[in-house]
């Protein structure tokens, strides 16, 4: 279930943000970096594998047989009894999932005992797609304002102090998505690696998510995707010329805010695009739950409860152009 991030939680990230790494390099300073980086090690061996098996769920039913034995199971802990009885887990899932799971093991176990560049990738890009599908941008102003926070977070971090790199190459952990520069001269034993933070792929690819302003359109997501790709680019470039790390933000968020402003501008959308909800098109059947219910019954049960809850605004507004 998708959490939509507000423009108080996008205001408060990049300071949640310095706190943190700031806290992390003072762990680097005072701790050994080899147990700190052997305890990150487990923590993400086990947050990649279900992240990865989460991504590759989707591909992997496409290569299953239709005479393939998939069974149901579910795993379910609640908390007390009877009517006060509270779902702490509720996580269905097939024969399918397990072995996406077995598979996803091999990567975890390959990172766990070789750190690979490759296996740190694949963990990287499942935690990148896990946080753009997990975290929600409901509208630009939103947007425009955790771009605008981190676009300062980062500039500062990385020119202003040392603490950003320092913390990014010391972190033995899939982060940060690493491309070897070295690749034609050791290929696969390459050990001279290019780093792009996972926060550089979430972050803009949450405010790309809107896509368009007009059903059956996509100008304004098509754009935005230009401009990820041109800004992308333009880091790099500029860090190959000057030799030197690039806060990847510097040049990725004036392209994701200023292209699509230029689009709109030239298409007198300015207003339509600031007043944009998207909540309601990408997630239109998802229920979004405050807290556990209380109800006794099987899951079943419980669905249509739900189901009925959800059905009765969508009567009501049917209703209301009539009345009027």
């Amino acid at each position: 279930m998708p959490e939509t991030i507000t423009s108080r939680d996008a205001a408060r990230f990049p300071i949640v943000a310095s706190c943190t790494l700031l806290g992390l390099y003072l762990f680097f300073k005072i701790f050994s970096q080899e147990y700190i980086n052997l305890l990150l090690s487990m923590y993400f061996f086990v947050l990649g594998i279900l992240a990865l098996s989460h991504t590759i769920s989707p591909m992997m039913n496409r290569f299953f047989p239709a005479n393939f034995p998939n069974k149901q199971y579910q795993l379910l802990f609640t908390q007390g009894s009877g009517e006060s009885k509270e779902e702490i887990v509720n996580y269905e899932f097939d024969t399918k999932d397990l072995v996406c799971l077995a598979l996803s093991s091999v990567v975890g176990v390959w990172y766990l005992l070789r750190k690979h560049w490759i296996a740190n990738n694949l963990f990287g890009l499942a935690f990148s797609l896990n946080g753009v599908e997990l975290l929600h941008l409901n509208n630009v102003s939103t947007g425009c304002i955790l771009l605008g926070g981190l676009f300062i977070y980062d500039v500062f971090w990385v020119f202003g102090t040392n603490v950003m790199v320092t913390v990014a190459k010391s972190f033995e952990a899939p982060i940060k998505l690493v491309f070897p520069q070295d690749l034609l001269e050791k290929g696969l034993e390459a050990d001279n690696f290019a780093m792009l933070g996972l926060g550089d792929i979430v972050i803009p690819g949450e405010d790309r998510r809107g896509g368009t302003l007009k059903k059956n359109t996509h100008t304004y997501f098509y754009t935005s995707f230009v401009a990820y790709i041109f800004g992308l680019g333009l880091t790099i470039f500029i860090m190959h010329i000057f030799k030197h790390a690039q806060p990847a933000l510097l040049y990725l968020v004036p392209a994701c805010i200023g292209f699509p402003l230029l689009v709109a501008l030239a298409k007198g959308e300015v207003t339509e695009m600031f007043s944009y909800e998207s909540s309601a098109e990408i997630l239109p059947h998802t229920p979004r739950l405050t807290h556990f219910p209380t109800v006794s019954g099987s899951p079943a049960s419980l669905a249509d409860s739900m189901q009925q809850k959800l059905s009765c605004p969508r009567r009501r507004r049917q209703q209301s152009p009539s009345a009027m």
